[in-house]
């Protein structure tokens, strides 16, 4: 059974994929974003998912990939194009070729036109595929750069990606107006670039007149991406909060764990932020704990010390998470949950003050 999920990069608009065998936990990434690693690696984790490749369907020019990272933090091997151009990855990727993960695969099809080493990738059903810059929802990658050819891209789309079920769906490595998917049926009807009766002639003259602007990001982006992401700073390594053992998760949130807190106490400046009600009942409140209801703690923040690090704690974890949001908004930067909250905490038998359950 396949396991799948689609992500998003707000600042380069970038779509990265997930895909897994649920049996074999063997996972896939698709067009993974430098800046999303961490949110990415806190997602294998918490699926119990173990990445054997990252796979980029092109040399991309508007953000950097997140390949060498996740190679240096899972273990997993870099996939791209033979003619791509890129060095330093464990495995170039040829027309035909198949990079499975458990009893599944993507079949490698190359699809060059936005750029001379643009590959799409097809579940081994042919439910889905992945089309990179390639076709995009009701569009189509530029053409004027990277070795661009407005030809070549109108005949990959229609011998390669167009001649699949018209019941696949169509996954694309950007989408600027909120689409998240669409299918071969579909784009053969609608696009407006290359859907429908338009010929080749009509595609090739329509990209010609884009007229688009230089990518913001490519000159720095294509460096770093013609390396697989290499780089000899790791920014995301660099921010890793060294004050506790934190655990990062997908939600976006710092936890710490009870056993290190319940040792830890005078370290910290513990924020309960339960009701007054809630904390004087009978689930009681930990030692040393503050009491700043949630809806009182944006007002109240210039209270805390921020030169010290601050957990919070509510009855299950769910308010003492967005505690930790507030606290980072108003300039607190070392701030972390308390995983599970005061029920976890009364369940593992740690000490409480004026609890009577």
């Amino acid at each position: 059974m396949l396991i799948f999920r689609q992500l998003f990069d707000q600042q380069s608009s970038t779509y990265t994929y997930l895909l897994a065998d649920s049996a074999t936990r063997e996972a896939v990434l698709i067009d993974p974003v430098f800046e999303q690693v961490r949110r990415e690696t806190a997602l294998l984790d918490e699926l119990g998912l173990r990445l054997l490749y990252t796979i980029d369907t092109h040399v991309h020019a508007d953000h950097v990939t997140g390949a060498w990272m996740f190679k240096r933090r899972t273990g997993s091997q870099i996939a791209i194009s033979s003619a791509s151009g890129a060095e330093g990855a464990d495995r170039y990727l040829q027309h035909g070729d198949r990079c499975e993960f458990g009893a599944l695969h993507l079949e490698v099809r190359a699809t060059p036109g936005h750029t001379n080493g643009c590959i799409s990738l097809v579940l081994d059903d042919q439910s889905m595929a992945f089309t990179g810059d390639c076709l995009l929802i009701r569009g189509t990658g530029r053409t004027d750069f990277q070795h661009g050819d407005a030809r070549a891209m109108f005949r990959n789309v229609y011998e390669q990606l167009f001649t699949l079920p018209e019941n696949c769906l169509l996954y694309p490595a950007h989408d600027y107006r909120g689409s998240t998917v669409t299918s071969v049926a579909e784009e053969r009807r609608f696009n407006p670039r290359l859907g429908g009766e338009l010929s080749e002639d009509d595609f090739a003259g329509y990209m010609a007149n884009l007229n688009l602007p230089h990518p913001k990001q490519i000159d720095f982006a294509m460096p770093a991406n013609l390396a697989c992401g290499m780089t000899a700073n790791d920014p995301t390594q660099r921010a890793e909060p060294q004050w506790a053992p934190l655990t990062y998760t997908f939600a976006g949130i710092w936890e710490i764990a009870p056993q290190w807190l319940e040792e830890n106490l005078g370290a910290v400046q513990l924020i309960d932020v339960r009701e007054p009600d809630e904390f004087d009942g009978p689930l009681g409140r930990i030692p040393a704990a503050r009491l700043l209801s949630l809806g009182n703690l944006a007002a109240r923040a210039d209270e805390l010390n921020k030169d010290k690090p601050i957990v919070t704690v509510c009855r299950a974890g769910g308010r003492s998470a967005q505690a930790t949001v507030i606290l980072q908004r108003a300039g607190f930067a070392a701030v972390a949950n308390l995983a599970g909250g005061m029920l976890r905490w009364r369940a593992e038998g740690r000490a409480v003050e004026n609890g009577s359950m």
